[in-house]
């Protein structure tokens, strides 16, 4: 059974209700519905007749390029989320410091070289700093749509070489920066740590299976960990009560290139880049008069590109300002896959 989430007056998380109530409640104006990143909500108008909640637990299982959250309380699990992962930061900055050495070779203005001044600094790198963070975005944003108290989460270990201490230290984009990542999270709220050993006795205590299909988008790909770990903690099931799943595709959004990879005839350089089409923000949740509900992509000719909220594919490049309705901002879009 699926469930709403509920806010009060001040967007303090309440416990969620039926479908069915939160309906009656909208339709007598003691509440108002909202969407918070494809998610169903409704904001009570009046004051609660309970504030009392229930432990409710989140389980994270981290991956390389999928990952599961799950959050759940002993007598229901509310919302199961899969999240493709943040993998294109490293081959950005590649990129970026190729053009900046080839600038330097030719006969073009630049500044003067530095010298490193990350050198001897204790720092994560940017690729594997994008990985975890992230994972602390989808966990802020399901903070503020239920009263969560507990992070369960999977550690992450991996196998380590003798006489090695350089591999040891930075072999893996899951394994650095992860101490950076449970003290973020520790500060939402508790958290608990379970090896990876550990998620599996409990997955085959209760007699449920893991699938080989790590990209795929089904439950028994990564959520089913994700609900292990936090039916660890909260209990109350032998078994998931729900394995309804949403897809969450963080937007690739492209930074502003004042030099483009190829050269433009006439020495004309075209805009390329940046958040902002035509006053719009890029990635923003827009309702179009006969396409529907699309989101913001790019612009050109006094014109925005327009795409499919499920598959991301570009609709139109000809859409008219005048023609689009703005309705919140977004960050990334959702996909229900077909049960």
């Amino acid at each position: 059974m699926l469930f709403v989430p509920v806010v009060d007056k001040n967007q303090k998380p309440l416990m969620p209700t039926t479908p069915a109530r939160a309906r009656k409640w909208v339709k007598s104006g003691k509440a108002t519905y909202f969407w918070k990143r494809g998610v169903y909500c409704v904001r009570l108008n009046v004051d609660p007749s309970d504030n009392k909640v229930q432990p409710i637990a989140v389980g994270i299982d981290p991956g390389s390029k999928r990952e599961g959250f799950t959050v759940k309380s002993e007598l229901h699990t509310y919302l199961n989320v899969q999240t493709h992962a943040v993998t294109w930061v490293k081959d950005h900055l590649k990129t970026r410091r190729i053009m900046r050495r080839s600038r330097r070779n030719r006969k073009t203005p630049y500044r003067k070289n530095r010298t490193n001044r990350l050198t001897n600094k204790k720092r994560i790198p940017p690729s594997t700093r994008s990985r975890w963070l992230w994972k602390l975005r989808i966990s802020n944003w399901l903070l503020k749509l239920f009263p969560i108290s507990t992070f369960v989460v999977e550690d992450i270990k991996a196998k380590t070489k003798k006489k090695c201490r350089k591999w040891n230290k930075s072999f893996s984009p899951l394994e650095v920066g992860k101490s950076w990542f449970y003290a973020e999270l520790s500060k939402l709220g508790k958290v608990e740590l379970k090896l990876g050993f550990e998620t599996k006795e409990l997955r085959d205590s209760l007699g449920l299976k893991k699938s080989k299909s790590k990209l795929s988008e089904e439950f028994e790909a990564h959520c089913v960990d994700s609900w292990v770990l936090a039916n660890w903690y909260v209990g109350g099931h032998i078994k998931p009560d729900n394995t309804n799943l949403m897809v969450i595709i963080p937007l690739e959004f492209h930074r502003r290139e004042l030099h483009r990879l190829k050269h433009s005839k006439g020495g004309k350089r075209p805009k390329y880049g940046g958040t902002i089409s035509m006053g719009l923000k890029r990635g923003s949740l827009v309702k179009h008069r006969e396409l529907g509900l699309t989101y913001v992509g790019g612009s050109s000719n006094n014109r925005v590109s327009l795409h499919d909220l499920a598959t991301g594919v570009r609709i139109t490049t000809r859409a008219k300002l005048e023609d689009i309705k703005f309705l919140t901002y977004n960050s990334w879009r959702t996909a229900l896959p077909p049960r």
